[in-house]
């Protein structure tokens, strides 16, 4: 055993999955031990970081002018770099907390599929400055195709569709690598979005993130076999600001509505499946009609999502179990094997820095 592999063993490694919405943690042989909200509370007087993870996501829409609950992540990527450091020196510490080592842990992030150079390395560069050892980066789709063990190094096609927070990744995957993909900014924070146009354009109310997306997880579908009946259309409250008299409201928004809410937003989806296959190589394709679609992501538990893509595509689409942690637990596996699923880690190019 060389003196690398030595290091290997003795340093507590650690994978991430870096989500616009959420960030997971996987510590190499005790699995996933932390869920956080990607939130960073700040102070913009002082420029102190007050809070992260579920502490900040409490601040959101209720803090006074001078502070504010950022999201450091837009679309999968790093838009405050800064930011992003302090969230994950935080993590990791969290990870290491109960370990007396001095070593620096070994760290794979989970990236967007079709994120550029510049930004891959603005994720190696954040994640060693908050303190890890080495960096390596899988691509997202591929994490979560080996979080759901897909069959990804055999010589067969499989099709995984991950729905996070900021985007939607669409990959064939065959050999160990991505033979297509698609990476669509439709996600979980466009359908909340969506949600909150509805709100505005039919009640003339003005609804905050939390509640479209807490009517999105109660009530959100985005296909119906046969359009329900009165009695079975579920509904829900929906309180906010009337944009006409400004005072508070309370409606009752129902599932059908919501339906129309979505449908834009879950057809774009399902039209990237459908130009994702076009352009799959037949042999692949065939190996796919016999698998089919799986679905990962939070985004996946869109009720009647699965059932559209069957519609739209005659492919048998399946929901993977606990689709949120795929990437993390798949990221979590490569750790694991790091030697077996070396080929899967993507290689950035030096853009003429060192690595």
């Amino acid at each position: 055993m060389n003196f690398k592999e030595i290091l290997g063993r003795l340093s507590q490694d650690i994978a991430i999955d870096l989500g616009t919405a959420n960030c997971l943690v996987y510590v190499r042989g005790r699995g996933i031990i932390l869920s956080e909200p990607s939130v960073v509370a700040l102070n913009k007087k002082t420029g102190q970081v007050l809070a992260i993870g579920r502490e900040a996501e409490k601040m959101v829409g209720k803090t006074p002018g001078h502070i504010v609950a950022i999201r450091p992540l837009v679309n999968g990527v790093i838009s405050d770099f800064e930011v992003t450091e302090q969230m994950l020196r935080y993590l990791i510490e969290r990870a290491r907390e109960d370990k007396f080592t001095f070593l620096k842990p070994r760290v794979i992030v989970g990236i967007p599929s079709g994120v550029t150079e510049v930004e891959k390395k603005a994720v190696k560069d954040a994640t060693k400055s908050a303190g890890a050892r080495e960096v390596f980066l899988i691509e997202e789709p591929m994490a979560a195709a080996i979080g759901a063990r897909m069959s990804v190094q055999d010589p067969s096609g499989n099709f995984i569709v991950d729905i996070g927070g900021g985007t939607a990744e669409i990959a064939v995957i065959s050999l160990g690598g991505i033979v297509v993909s698609k990476s669509l900014r439709v996600a979980g924070d466009k359908l909340n979005n969506d949600i909150m146009q509805f709100s505005q354009d039919k009640y003339k109310l003005l609804i905050g993130v939390r509640t479209a997306e807490n009517i999105k997880i109660d009530i959100g579908a985005v296909y119906f076999e046969k359009e329900p009946l009165k009695a079975e259309n579920k509904t829900m409250p929906m309180r906010g600001r009337n944009l006409v008299t400004g005072l508070p409201e309370e409606v009752i928004i129902s599932q059908v509505d919501v339906k129309k809410a979505l449908e834009k937003s879950a057809n774009q989806i399902v039209a990237e499946i459908k130009n994702t296959i076009e352009v799959t190589p037949p042999e692949l394709l065939a190996d796919i009609m016999k698998k089919g679609i799986v679905l990962a992501g939070g985004g996946a538990q869109l009720r009647g999502l699965d059932k559209l893509i069957i519609k739209e595509t005659n492919i048998p689409t399946y929901i993977i179990e606990d689709p949120m942690t795929a990437v993390a637990r798949g990221a979590g596996m490569v750790l694991e094997n790091l030697d077996d699923f070396h080929d899967v880690l993507v290689e950035t190019e030096e853009l003429g820095v060192p690595k």
